[in-house]
């Protein structure tokens, strides 16, 4: 097979030979978070005070032409304080933590918050409360070393040399913890790690793409996500060019992802209460097809994240849309008090202009496997995942953006090649009443959303506007 341009020989440069070093050997002992955050109540002569500490260890091998160009490791660990006087608070932030440090951090907290006017939603800081049980803390993911990473990167580099294309990708693992505290007792901690890796393979003129992420990197399975992406630039060269219009799409969960992560915030109690949503109007109405349901769940096996919002409430799992119509929103305690609500532990840390949101969405699946949404297409489009999307009308929800690595004609039920990209113009109000069969719901990754658990979609009526010039 003649090589693509870029495609040259496999190789490991010296930057991976470096001593190995882990994410676990970087973070602090939880105890030590701990020790951090009562020496600062006890500094503190505040009426409350609020304490967050987050550390972490992150590391990332980055690919390109077929080649590792780089390593990059980074620690952090910061101490945010909180404090309140008569109904005034602010906030200060350090990464040191000697005792003159969290003195200074302390007395800053102290001074900016004396300074700030009276706020009359300002709550007293929670008690001590009783979180969810969530496993997000994987010893062999916090462990992974720089050589570990290599040798992945070196076969999957193999593989573009031996198809004549060119890969190019990251390959990252870490590990964070997190600790808030208060002067009322509240004490929350949490632990996780996280592993991702994603690839693009390139050819003359066609390109695949592929990408997962996972608190368990040994659920991650680079070399199957190298050979789907092979396979889509193998099977989108010489794209044809075909006329825009509305077409029946079958969209992968990456791309559902990056489209339905910009409904989050409306589902956010301050979003409706500034009218700033488009779920103001149309809570309790039907708008969404019957197959569309939508949780808050952040004990579901595929979600990540703390048990906790940003004030040490625990997240409730919360029913937002059921079968088609909006139910509920979520809140913070301000925002719950102000809409006579009750709170449901997604809030962000004080002070915050945004209120609240949900960061553990779970879209409701089906049972319709990908090959049969296609088979079941007599003339459509399926897009593995999209890009540059922007709002262009955020009460009626119309997103534009383009396909990319992946665009494929569907014809008579079959994947009949590729296709030159489209840019779209699309409602995800109308999108979402034209569903018409869901897959099995995935824990998806995208580049404009953050992760959640969503089906692929095979959708009527989707409008591209016009064609893209690659």
């Amino acid at each position: 097979m003649k090589k693509g341009p870029g495609a040259h020989q496999a190789r490991e440069p010296a930057t991976h030979r470096v001593a190995p070093a882990a994410a676990a050997e970087h973070l602090p002992a939880p105890g030590e978070l701990v020790r951090i955050a009562d020496r600062v109540l006890k500094l503190s002569d505040a009426d409350e005070t609020e304490v967050t500490i987050d550390a972490a260890a992150d590391a990332l091998t980055r690919f390109a032409n077929n080649a590792i160009h780089q390593n990059v490791a980074e620690r952090y660990l910061t101490v945010s304080v909180r404090t309140v006087f008569d109904g005034r608070t602010a906030r200060a932030t350090t990464n040191k933590t000697d005792e003159d440090s969290l003195k200074q951090v302390v007395a800053v907290s102290a001074a900016l918050a004396r300074e700030q006017p009276k706020d009359p939603s300002l709550l007293p800081v929670p008690g001590p409360q009783k979180y969810p049980k969530v496993r997000r803390f994987f010893p062999r993911t916090a462990a992974s070393s720089p050589d570990e990473r290599a040798r992945v990167v070196k076969r999957i580099a193999q593989i573009a040399v031996k198809r004549g294309q060119t890969a190019a990708g990251v390959f990252s693992t870490g590990a964070f913890q997190s600790v808030i505290t208060n002067s009322r007792g509240l004490f929350a901690a949490h632990r996780q790690t996280r592993a991702e890796f994603s690839i693009t393979m390139m050819e003359r003129d066609s390109s695949g793409w592929a990408k997962a992420n996972s608190a368990d990197v040994a659920s991650l399975s680079p070399h199957e996500l190298a050979e789907n992406a092979s396979w889509r630039a193998l099977a989108t060269r010489a794209p044809r060019e075909i006329p825009p219009g509305r077409f029946t799409v079958v969209l992968e969960p990456a791309a559902v992802l990056d489209l339905l992560g910009f409904l989050f915030y409306d589902f956010a109690g301050t979003a409706v209460l500034d009218k700033r949503s488009c779920l103001n109007e149309r809570m309790g109405k039907r708008i969404f097809g019957e197959n569309i349901s939508l949780w808050d769940d952040v004990s579901h096996p595929l979600q990540s994240g703390a048990p906790f919002d940003g004030e040490g409430l625990p997240r409730r799992k919360v029913l937002l849309v059921d079968r088609g119509t909006p139910r509920n929103l979520v809140y913070a305690r301000a925002t719950a008090r102000k809409m006579r609500a009750k709170p449901t532990g997604h809030g962000m840390a004080l002070p915050n202009e945004w209120g609240e949101a949900p960061m553990n969405l779970v879209w409701s699946g089906g049972t319709t496997s990908l090959q049969d949404m296609i088979a079941s297409t007599e003339y459509g489009v399926l897009v593995t995942r999209l890009w540059y999307i922007r709002e262009v009308d955020p009460y009626e929800k119309i997103l534009t953006g383009m396909t990319r690595d992946g665009t494929f004609l569907i014809d008579g039920g079959k994947v009949g090649g590729g296709i030159r990209n489209f840019r779209f113009n699309q409602s995800l109000i109308e999108m979402l009443a034209n569903v018409e069969t869901l897959g099995p719901a995935v824990r998806a990754a995208g580049e404009e959303s953050f992760e959640m658990v969503v089906p692929p979609m095979k959708v009527r009526d989707f409008h591209f506007t016009e064609v893209t010039r690659f």
